[in-house]
């Protein structure tokens, strides 16, 4: 299998240590990589990228802030590697170096990311363990030999936008599993760069706290005000937990079986979304995805700091 690795050449030191962890896959003549430091002194860099892009079954795309700044890496390779991907014709696997807005990127957060539930490598308290996981799940990919995408390799679609017909269909427990799962990655990323944004705000504190695969923490601090401080734990549990699929309560560090709210997986004929639990504000939506409940959790957390999203 030939897979092209998409970098920023600040995250060289990344690109080394994946090809450490990669070894043994090159020695066993399952993966051959290709990067742009293969290009031989004389020869022509567009023209050999480009069919490179056009020969690789697999595209590795090392995502860090410098690869989403980077027009090239975007735009240029990150562009043709999900089309090949849409039509069928290789895979797209995004591997996240640096904390960065991956998930705010649609291209690259419709997809699955690694390491487990896209924790950025240096987040890792040992980063071997996530190199670790980065090569199983390509193993994986190479064992099934699954080089192309799970979509239908049937030509594109002419229209753009939302298609203009909607197929109705049965949701078992995987898929409300795997909805939940998604959804919880979907709210840990939205907090973390929202906290970020918090930060970045004179008179006003944050702080993101991962507390494993299942949870995360976050505290607010408006210094303006006396008691200006607002804390939230964010908890995902098994389908059927009492408390919610993804549930949260408004204090530091909360126990498990603790919540003021939280959201439940439900469907209609057609499509899955959530369902705000909580009783404790009296305006909860009845139906939202993924996005749509982070920014309602999102806003109802800093409320109780006396801030508001403008």
């Amino acid at each position: 299998m030939r897979a092209f690795i998409s970098y920023s050449h600040q995250d060289a030191v990344a690109l080394e240590r994946l090809h450490v962890h990669l070894a043994n896959l090159h020695r066993e003549g399952r993966v051959e990589t290709w990067y742009d430091r293969d290009i031989l002194a004389g020869d022509i860099l567009d023209d050999e990228i480009s069919r490179e892009l056009e020969a690789a079954d697999l595209f590795l795309l090392l995502v860090s802030p410098d690869f989403i700044a980077s027009s090239y890496c975007v735009e240029r390779e990150m562009q043709r590697a999900l089309e090949r991907h849409d039509a069928g014709e290789a895979r797209v696997v995004p591997i996240v170096v640096e904390p960065c807005e991956w998930a705010a990127t649609p291209q690259l957060s419709r997809l699955k990311a690694v390491p487990k539930d896209g924790n950025p490598i240096s987040e890792w308290a040992n980063a071997n363990n996530a190199y670790l996981n980065v090569v199983r799940e390509i193993r994986r990919i190479v064992d099934a030999g699954e080089t192309a995408a799970p979509a239908s390799s049937a030509p594109a679609t002419q229209w753009q936008g939302t298609p203009p017909y909607r197929v109705q269909r049965d949701f078992d427990e995987i898929d409300r599993s795997d909805y939940r799962d998604a959804a919880f990655i979907t709210i840990k990323a939205y907090f973390r760069r929202a906290i970020g944004e918090i930060d970045a705000v004179e008179g006003l504190r944050g702080r993101f706290v991962n507390r494993g695969e299942t949870a995360f923490g976050s505290t607010v601090v408006n210094r303006g005000r006396q008691h200006g401080a607002a804390h939230i734990t964010v908890q995902c549990r098994n389908a059927g937990f009492a408390l919610g699929d993804i549930y949260f309560s408004f204090s530091e560090s909360a126990a498990d079986n603790k919540a003021n709210g939280g959201f439940n997986v439900s469907s209609d004929a057609y499509e899955q979304f959530l369902i705000a639990t909580t009783m404790m504000f009296g305006d909860e939506p009845d139906r939202l995805n993924p996005e749509q409940a982070a920014a309602y959790l999102w806003n109802r957390f800093i409320e109780q700091a006396g801030i508001t999203h403008t």
